[in-house]
């Protein structure tokens, strides 16, 4: 039996957003296992557009998962919007990770923000100016917790769950001028370090979807702008060596991805 998990980033809930996604939410027990949210869940990352957060993805009848994005950072009320989302029973990973008992087998979700910095060839390096190093530091940093987390857990079937993207593939149709603003190669190699069957992300509003990791782990785009929809459903077979993963849309027909 696959675990099914639901995923969306990027919603970018204020007052005016409550509602448009709900009605597809209320669904989800008789779709998906979990719910995983892939940071950006707030416009300017206030604790009122928390909590409206909360009122749309709380209560849903799964459970919840969630990373912040960096538009939950730019008010600097992070305490005061997990607090809001925790009191919702959104569960908030910042480098650690959560497994859950599902009808498939025990998943586990390990989560961080992320950060920039960009990839293989292209990326910023630890050298120079204060700033510089501190801005790699910071990337650095956010892959080893998640690499961490990610082999800190006990279960049938790994999810890493970041808002910056881990490989460049799901990047295409962005700029290439803004690629290390929005992944870095260090969360790929945190991916790779554990027996990851799929990674996800957003951040990427014109990127694509679909990716791999140099280590062969399935990495999905799941920016709300990327899929268009309330959220992508992913069945993960029990086989780690090859796991199946496909994709489900609200109210489309599944697809298998090889």
């Amino acid at each position: 039996m696959a675990i099914r998990i639901a995923a969306v980033g990027d919603v970018h809930v204020d007052e005016d957003v409550v509602g448009r996604f709900r009605p597809a939410l209320e669904e989800l027990p008789d779709k998906a296992d979990a719910l995983l949210l892939a940071g950006d869940l707030t416009r300017h990352g206030t604790e009122a557009e928390a909590r409206c957060v909360a009122r749309e993805f709380g209560g849903l009848g799964v459970p919840v998962i969630a990373v912040l994005g960096n538009h939950d950072h730019q008010c600097d009320q992070v305490p005061q919007v997990v607090g809001a989302l925790q009191e919702a029973g959104i569960i908030v990973l910042e480098g650690d990770g959560v497994v859950l008992d599902c009808d498939g087998g025990r998943l586990g979700v390990a989560g961080v923000k992320g950060f920039g910095g960009g990839f293989a060839g292209r990326c910023a390096s630890d050298f120079g100016e204060p700033e510089m190093k501190a801005f790699v530091r910071t990337t650095t940093e956010s892959a080893d917790r998640l690499a961490a987390a990610l082999g800190s857990l006990d279960c049938d079937t790994l999810v890493a769950l970041t808002h910056y993207s881990p490989v460049p593939d799901t990047l295409a149709g962005e700029p290439l001028e803004i690629y290390p603003f929005l992944g870095c190669y260090q969360l790929g190699q945190a991916v790779d370090s554990a027996p990851t069957a799929l990674a996800l992300h957003g951040h990427a509003h014109h990127g694509s979807e679909r990716g791999t990791t140099p280590g062969g782990v399935r990495v999905r785009n799941v920016a709300h702008p990327v899929i268009k929809q309330a959220y992508s459903v992913f069945h993960l077979g029990e086989d780690l060596d090859q796991p199946q993963v496909s994709g489900v849309g609200v109210g489309g027909i599944q697809q298998t991805w090889s």
